[in-house]
């Protein structure tokens, strides 16, 4: 049973810069694959980055590639997310999640969510 709380979300203007946290709490497991989901007003739930807690390659859409980074602290049981250059259509609530099965880029294998913080980004 792992809870995920989500922080840091705030309204910043396009071009600026933001960086959104999850902390965990529960059991969780080094082999567990930590993802970071926007959805935005009127439009489904989608992946946005995902690394594993041992470390590796993380993995990002094709939206935000080259200006987020997604990072995890193991020590501190907390994922970041680090979004530069944001955009409008950045503007979404963001959620964590973890995938018990490590792989990571499935939806459905996450099995722990996040509430969200919402990130409102400014023309």
């Amino acid at each position: 049973q792992v809870q995920l709380v989500e922080s840091g979300g705030r309204l910043v203007q396009a071009g600026g810069s933001l960086r959104v946290s999850c902390a965990a709490s529960g059991r969780t497991s080094s082999s567990d694959a930590m993802g970071w989901f926007r959805q935005a007003p009127g439009k489904e739930r989608e992946f946005v980055a995902a690394i594993a807690w041992s470390g590796g390659n993380a993995y990002y859409a094709d939206s935000v590639k080259g200006r987020f980074t997604i990072s995890g602290d193991n020590a501190k049981n907390t994922i970041y997310l680090q979004m530069n250059s944001l955009k409008p259509g950045d503007t979404a609530v963001y959620y964590c999640a973890i995938d018990p099965s490590g792989y990571g880029l499935r939806p459905g294998g996450y099995e722990y969510w996040g509430q969200g913080t919402q990130v409102t980004v400014s023309s």
